[in-house]
């Protein structure tokens, strides 16, 4: 028997919203295997975010980011930080911006995706900001670390 033709297939549209919620033709998806093995085999290149089972390339709409930052701790000089799969990663200092609604972003996995902040992670983050002065540029301080976040200034 002739396998069918891929491109003929009928493809489930998936979606993960702002908040890093997965959504299957419009359902939410809960089972926590199933959203394992969807954020595990998450794939991103030019063309977008993807998930690639055999020969077919199914899209995946992405609201924001595909990951949320929950956690942020202090290890020594790094920044520790739990994502909504529970997998935890490193702060890579380079990679982190605050977006035009002040949201904190980096990129995450080997700086294979992005992130988005959540508020109590936000907060956490906070705590180690700095400033010398009022006005001045604000900085992070990990540990003997110190990192500047242009852009970001306390009065």
């Amino acid at each position: 028997m002739a396998a069918s033709d891929p491109s003929t297939w009928n493809l489930p549209r998936l979606r993960i919203d702002r908040d890093g919620a997965w959504f299957h033709e419009g359902e939410e998806v809960t089972h926590d295997g199933m959203l394992a093995g969807l954020r595990s085999n998450l794939s991103r290149d030019s063309h977008g975010h993807f998930l690639q089972i055999g020969p077919v390339r199914v899209p995946v709409e992405v609201d924001d980011t595909p990951f949320i930052v929950l956690r942020a701790e202090r290890d020594g000089d790094r920044l520790i930080l739990t994502l909504n799969d529970l997998d935890r990663d490193a702060l890579a200092l380079d990679t982190l911006r605050f977006g035009a609604d002040g949201a904190p972003y980096c990129r995450v996995k080997d700086g294979r995706f992005e992130a988005r902040w959540s508020r109590a992670a936000t907060y956490q983050l906070l705590q180690l900001v700095q400033c010398d002065e009022p006005g001045a540029t604000a900085y992070l301080q990990v540990g003997t670390r110190r990192h500047a976040l242009p852009g970001l200034h306390t009065d």
